[in-house]
């Protein structure tokens, strides 16, 4: 008996890219606050966080209210930051805990503040791009993840 040949179709079914998984990253208090704050480097911002999920150590919540409270004390309206705030909200960012003797290891190797080796670690352990203005953790960030497994 001869073998029977069967046509192979592959079929590919797909949510609509609005149901799709949203790429991950870190993202530290200097550029979520261009952002919810309007400052000039927001448009630079917005570019890498757009479509992306947000994730940050639970510190963020803290300095994005620090952030709010400099900006009070020097004359931005109420509404202003009370709109801020809401949109932080909204931003919905997934907030993790971090590992504190790995977090405390990368402030030493790399000098870093220990808010800065918290967005470090994190990046590093989700092995996700970490998006920041501030030039040391860049920097810091750039040769840490440039050198995971």
């Amino acid at each position: 008996m001869a073998a029977q040949q069967v046509a192979s179709t592959l079929w590919v079914a797909e949510p609509s890219a609005a149901y799709l998984v949203r790429p991950s990253v870190v993202v530290d208090a200097s550029a979520i606050c261009a952002v919810l704050f309007d400052e000039p480097s927001r448009d630079e911002a917005m570019r890498h966080l757009s479509g992306k999920t947000l994730c940050a150590p639970y510190l963020l919540d803290h300095e994005v209210v620090s952030v709010a409270l400099k900006k009070r004390a020097h004359q931005w309206p109420a509404a202003s930051l009370d709109q801020a705030l809401a949109d932080y909200a909204r931003y919905a960012v997934s907030l993790y805990e971090t590992e504190v003797t790995a977090q405390h290891a990368l402030a030493v190797r790399y000098q870093l503040s220990a808010y800065d080796a918290a967005y470090l670690w994190l990046a590093a352990a989700l092995k996700v791009p970490l998006i920041t203005f501030d030039a040391a953790l860049a920097k810091a960030a750039q040769a840490h993840l440039a050198a995971l497994p």
